[in-house]
């Protein structure tokens, strides 16, 4: 980005790009546009900026910056950013790349897998306490309910390991599943025997 003026920045067609592509993804998850494309903005700003900055360099409305600026505040996903000589607010993008993402799965975790675990244990009571339930949906239900709990847990565990601990383990990924094919193709051809 080249700074033109005070409240005017120029963006380079890859940063554009990038924006704009941050902004669809976010709509795609729910969050919107104006509030995917800021955080996108502010990833890629090299120093904090006001939200006149932000409002001419995206081409928004002042007011829908400041309301997208709340939210990503809530979100903690950016923070004011105190500028000597300026009375006005600046904003940065949390720089670590790791708590970001932490921070995003986080709230899309607790905005729509919560939920909708909560509504799934309670449709599945419902459904084993109904005698007009088939039970092969029972069955569907159970089974899904078992998935999104092992799912659960695996993401509370994962989430006590620290950075460092973690990074090891999911870089490894690859070579686990290396690892463990064979293994899984031994054990079918040994149940093919036994058959």
């Amino acid at each position: 980005m080249t700074e033109i003026t005070d409240d005017t920045v120029e963006l380079n067609a890859p940063i554009r790009r990038f924006i704009l592509h941050w902004g669809d993804l976010g709509s795609q998850w729910g969050v919107n546009r104006s509030v995917a494309q800021i955080h996108a903005l502010l990833l890629a700003s090299e120093r904090p900026m006001h939200a006149e900055e932000i409002s001419a360099a995206l081409g928004i409305a002042r007011s829908n910056v400041s309301n997208s600026i709340k939210e990503l505040l809530t979100w903690n996903l950016v923070m004011r950013a105190p500028v000597p000589g300026d009375r006005r607010d600046h904003f940065v993008a949390e720089s670590d790349m790791w708590e970001m993402v932490s921070r995003i799965v986080a709230m899309r975790k607790a905005r729509e897998l919560d939920p909708a675990t909560r509504i799934l244990n309670d449709c599945l009571d419902e459904a084993q306490n109904d005698p007009t339930t088939p039970n092969a949906a029972v069955t569907r239900l159970a089974e899904l309910q078992e998935l999104i709990t092992l799912l659960n847990g695996w993401y509370e565990q994962m989430n006590k390991f620290p950075k460092s601990t973690l990074l090891p383990l999911i870089r490894m990924g690859s070579k686990i599943v290396d690892f463990v094919a064979p293994l899984t193709k031994k054990g079918k051809a040994g149940r093919r025997q036994a058959e």
